[in-house]
């Protein structure tokens, strides 16, 4: 607490250096230890008179921090209010769609790289909000965890993927993910005997998808919920390997049946000069000498599909065999192609993109919408946030304050879709360029 009428550039000072200092790296035990930091910071009287306003703002502004990527500060603005009280509402309605059993499951195919055969589907979660249209489960699913409904959503989506699948050839496995708070309840494996018990479905046919977070508290609880999962005779998968703790020396003793390579890694994979492919061929050299098969994530274009069958992963996964579908398309499609996949997409993959994690403005006949980039290139990007957007929809993105390009849309998948600038620009000065304002 600073007494007295702080400037606000003094305070944006203050506050990275408070960063900075605890961002420094400390030894503990003969162990370099990196920790690091985020500001909220809230002023009197501007965003409050009593001090329950200005704390509850000054968090309003820590979470805007965060969100932001951490490592920053932001001072707290009524849009954040607004903001927290949107989420509170959707916390609400995520509630009721629970309760009335609104949300629905689809199904994305998993193909063996050898024989192009469907092996299996991984379960991914929609909600389409009465009022606000189709909510992205990035969204969605962090106010599930933080709001305590994850392991209510979870078992009934293990439950629904386990009936779905029961139906299904024999040999077809079902993935679902179980997030790191799923993962640490002790109730998991009775979760999961019940939800295989009610459908019937094999237990060698269900594969849980479990991410890397889930090894932050490495102990013997971790080990006994591997013990306890593999008892029941269900697969395991390591999901999105290689993008966050990289626990390479957990993989010797974890009970792991696949590595899945994330798609950040094939994404550019086939563009010369391009390291992923190098990435990608030494996962599938650790994965085999573990005994473990691979599974290669977001493969979009038919060059992607060559190369990562050349470099030996065991499955493929992307919209170059189809999106998710519903559980009677899916039956359909086992009626009418039976095992078969068709793959389908573009040839070649897109120019080199830069990975980029940035709110952007975007502007269409007179409405003012909000979207992420998530990688750009001079000539187009990917962005996240709208809807099933048409393609050759027109639009106006403020791609930072100052910075506004004319854009098109190429294709729309969910709430993605790819872009094409009207004109090329300078990666460059997007990065350096101040953030747009999103409130207004």
């Amino acid at each position: 607490m600073l007494p007295g009428r702080a400037d606000r550039a003094k305070l944006a000072v203050l506050a990275d250096a408070v960063i900075a200092a605890l961002s420094q790296p400390y030894v503990i035990e003969n162990t370099q230890v990196v920790i690091g930091a985020s500001v909220g910071i809230a002023i009197c009287p501007d965003d409050g008179t009593t001090a329950e306003a200005l704390v509850r703002n000054a968090d309003l502004a820590l979470y805007a921090a965060k969100d932001a990527g951490r490592g920053v500060h932001r001072f707290y603005s009524s849009v954040m209010h607004a903001e927290a009280e949107d989420r509170r509402k959707l916390e609400d309605d995520l509630r009721t769609a629970l309760a009335d059993d609104a949300l629905e499951l689809v199904y994305q195919p998993l193909v063996s790289a050898t024989s192009g055969q469907i092996v299996g589907f991984e379960t991914l979660l929609r909600w389409n909000h009465p009022e606000r249209g189709p909510v992205s489960p990035a969204i969605f699913v962090p106010i599930a965890e933080d709001a305590g409904l994850i392991n209510t959503l979870g078992e009934w989506v293990l439950r629904t993927a386990c009936a779905a699948a029961a139906d299904w050839p024999g040999t077809t496995r079902i993935a679902v993910n179980v997030s790191p708070l799923q993962f640490s309840n002790p109730a998991l494996p009775g979760i999961v005997m019940n939800a295989l018990a009610s459908s019937g479905l094999a237990p060698h046919r269900l594969e849980l998808e479990i991410t890397e977070s889930c090894f932050i508290n490495e102990g013997e609880k971790t080990d006994r919920m591997f013990a306890q999962l593999k008892s029941l005779g269900v697969r395991l998968a390591l999901d999105d390997f290689g993008t966050g703790y990289s626990s390479l020396g957990y993989l010797k003793k974890a009970p792991f049946d696949k590595i899945k390579i994330d798609q950040s890694f094939v994404r550019g994979a086939a563009t010369a000069g391009n390291r992923n492919a190098a990435i990608i061929t030494s996962i599938v050299s650790l994965a085999n000498a573990l005994g473990m098969d691979t599974t290669a994530e977001g493969v979009e274009t038919h060059d992607e599909l060559e190369l990562v069958r050349s470099l030996g992963v065991s499955q493929i996964q992307g919209f170059i065999y189809g999106k998710g579908s519903a559980r009677e398309e899916v039956n359909l499609r086992f009626a009418q192609d039976g095992m078969e996949a068709r793959a389908s997409g573009f040839k070649s993959s897109r120019p080199p993109r830069q990975s980029m994690l940035r709110s952007v403005a975007i502007h269409h006949l007179g409405q003012r919408y909000i979207g992420r980039v998530r990688n750009i290139s001079a000539g187009g990007a990917m962005i996240e946030g709208l809807w099933n957007v048409p393609p050759e929809t027109h639009f106006q993105i403020d791609l930072a304050e100052g910075l506004s390009i004319e854009a098109v849309a190429r294709w729309s998948v969910d709430d993605r879709m790819g872009v094409q600038f009207a004109q090329a620009i300078d990666v460059r000065q997007v990065q350096a360029g101040a953030p747009v304002r999103l409130a207004g």
